[in-house]
């Protein structure tokens, strides 16, 4: 990976992974549950939600590895199912609310690096619009990433949660208890290259959708 792009990439994986969890936090607000709020994380503020082995330690080292795909993660939000209005409804939105933000801010940048490219941004000088335009590419790339990457029903992944709210709460406890064991699995399928040819496909499709490219 060349200087230029760790620049544009590091800050682009930090704003996935922390919307990403503020997004869990304010739809569980919405959905009964101030646990996030009470806790001082219902906030845009990036530092309270900083993981510093998974939004600072393993970027930066994928980076020095030159890794052709960054990969991260910011501090879960404190949630209590138990305080939601309906815990079935709840917890569906709840997990959804992650790759939801995901997607969103994919389209975001993505119809960004189109004005760009489209001549519809011609008011920007070349010194500002290419870096915009790089660091849009490489945010749609890593939101895309992110929300297929979480859409996976494997626990604790929030596709697992999704596919647990449609289930009758008297079989929650089997998801709860597959978690360390689904954990193994992701890791293993993650260092065999599985995981990356599972979620390639849907990935460029995205891409290449959402960029024309």
């Amino acid at each position: 990976m060349e200087l230029q792009d760790a620049i544009v990439s590091l800050p682009a994986i930090m704003m996935a992974v922390i919307l990403h969890e503020y997004a869990h936090g304010w739809m569980a607000y919405k959905m009964g549950d101030p646990t996030a709020k009470e806790y001082g994380r219902l906030t845009l503020n990036p530092i309270p939600h900083i993981d510093p082995m998974g939004t600072l330690i393993l970027p930066g080292l994928l980076v020095l590895i030159g890794s052709p795909v960054l990969f991260g993660w910011a501090k879960p939000v404190p949630i209590n199912p138990l305080r939601f209005k309906n815990l079935r409804i709840g917890t569906f939105f709840v997990s959804i609310a992650g790759i939801g933000m995901n997607l969103l801010l994919a389209f975001v940048f993505a119809f960004l690096f189109r004005l760009i490219y489209s001549g519809y941004m011609d008011f920007l000088p070349d010194n500002v619009a290419v870096p915009v335009a790089l660091f849009s590419a490489k945010a749609v790339l890593i939101n895309l990433v992110l929300a297929f990457f979480n859409a996976i029903p494997i626990p604790p992944l929030d596709g697992s949660r999704v596919l647990m709210s449609f289930f009758s709460v008297r079989y929650w406890e089997l998801f709860y208890r597959f978690e360390m064991v689904g954990f193994m699995v992701i890791t293993l399928l993650l260092f065999t290259g599985v995981l990356g040819r599972i979620i390639y496909a849907p990935i460029v499709s995205a891409w290449h959708i959402l960029l024309g490219r």
